[in-house]
């Protein structure tokens, strides 16, 4: 097991010979001195820690700020907390930036269940984009995440992925930052504004 501090730094975490498992490594996180403003989430055992850039917390904001008009204050939005998704080792705990899971969704052993989430939303950072474009759009899609969107300030533009399929989206759009996604199609309902994102 490694940690990958913003494509910079690698750290063994697991001991030898023993397998790790979710709640173990984030045993082990908590007692890590984690820099303050950094992200830390589990994408194919690997942990990754990123940190939280101006542009990419404002962009998080326009979006939930968007659900909230949508769904009511009352809604199941979060940011940065953990969900664990399904792989075939599972060792996925994901932070998703954006995550809205359904009304009526309980948490299952202290955590909410994948199996409630109708949006992800990520926003790219240079260091793990790949894993946004790659491991996660695969486990969002086996999880059949309705809705999955990556905003990227640095394109300026969206991907807007819809009708998950085995480990895959049916649907891929892309949208460039200032003109609406439109995901009235798709169980959110809604039109969701890019005008605001802002680029880095």
């Amino acid at each position: 097991m490694t940690i990958s501090l913003e494509r910079t730094e690698w750290i063994e975490m697991a001991e030898p010979g023993k397998k790790s498992t979710l709640d173990y490594l984030f045993e082990r996180l908590e007692r890590m001195p984690v820099p303050e403003g950094y992200k830390v989430e589990i994408v194919e055992g690997t942990v990754y820690m990123t940190p939280q850039r101006d542009v990419h917390w404002q962009t998080i904001r326009v979006i939930t700020r968007a659900l909230d008009d949508q769904f009511g204050l009352a809604s199941k939005v979060f940011s940065d907390v953990r969900i664990d998704f399904p792989s075939e080792d599972e060792d996925n705990a994901f932070c998703p930036d954006v995550a809205k899971l359904v009304d009526g969704a309980k948490k299952e052993n202290g955590r909410w269940r994948y199996q409630d989430v109708e949006l992800v939303a990520e926003v790219i950072s240079k260091g793990t984009g790949v894993n946004d474009y790659g491991p996660k759009k695969t486990a969002y899609a086996t999880a059949e995440v309705p809705v999955y969107i990556i905003a990227d300030p640095y394109l300026g533009r969206c991907r807007v992925f819809t009708n998950p399929k085995d480990d895959d989206y049916e649907n891929d759009v892309t949208v460039p930052y200032g003109e609406p996604i439109d995901l009235t199609d798709t169980i959110l309902g809604m039109t969701l504004s890019t005008e605001d994102f802002p680029r880095d």
